[in-house]
Order: structure tokens, then sequence, then C-alpha cells
């Protein structure tokens, strides 16, 4: 999977009802989706507002418990101060909200240029990598 997470704005996030895409509300148990992973190509996770975080547990379970590959997709209430965060827990896109300011987006990635920690992504803490 590509660790860089793809911003798109408003606009270009298209929702045609195919059936390889999934919406998972951000009160739903990712774990009960289990079953059906294998033919879903894209998962959309929902930030009804921006102080409800249900969607970073949501992306980390299916990243790490189960193994989901493709492309995980923030949309709702989507802001720039929220992306590194994002990806750090298994997001792959994210949807800005409308009028946000996509071009600010990079900064937020240029701010801090590796974490001790290990994520969704780099499950490794940073003083064991080579």
């Amino acid at each position: 999977m590509n660790k860089t997470l793809k911003i798109l704005a408003a606009e270009e996030h298209v929702d045609n009802g195919e059936p390889n895409v999934l919406q998972l509300a951000n009160d739903a148990d990712p774990l009960a989706i289990e079953v059906c992973l294998d033919d879903v190509e894209r998962i959309d996770l929902d930030f009804p507002k921006f102080t409800d975080g249900r969607a970073y547990s949501q992306a980390y379970l299916l990243r790490r418990r189960l193994g989901f590959k493709g492309d995980i997709r923030a949309t709702g209430d989507v802001l720039i101060d929220q992306l590194v965060q994002m990806q750090r827990t298994g997001f792959s896109s994210a949807v800005l909200k409308e009028g946000v300011d996509a071009t600010a987006a990079q900064r937020q990635f240029d701010r801090f240029a590796a974490y001790y920690q290990g994520d969704a992504i780099e499950t490794a803490p940073l003083f064991t990598r080579a």
C-alpha cells in the first residue's frame, strides 16, 4: 500500500453506488464486515463532524486486524489538520470538506519528518528501523 495519503477536493469524490465500494457509518463495527471484504476495493469512513474520531479506530482495525489492502477513504467533515493522523491510522485517501484549500495540506506532512511510535502502516518504532 502507498504510504502517501491521496487528498481529494469535495468535487472529485464520486459515490455512484458501485458494488465494490462500501460506506461504513462511524458507529458500525468493522469486524462485523470481515466476511465480505474480499470483493471490496474501497471503504468510505465518515467523519460527521471533525470532533468525532471513531473513524480513526475503524481505519486502524481495517488495516491491522483485518488486513484490508484497498482504499480507505475519509469523508465528511475532513479538515487539513486531521490528515496526518488519518494517514497514520490507515487511511489512504481523504476528501476535504468543501471550501478547504488542498494546497495547504502538504504543510501538515512537512511539519514532522518521522514518528517515534509505529502506526497502522509502519508498525515498527523508529529505533528499530534500518
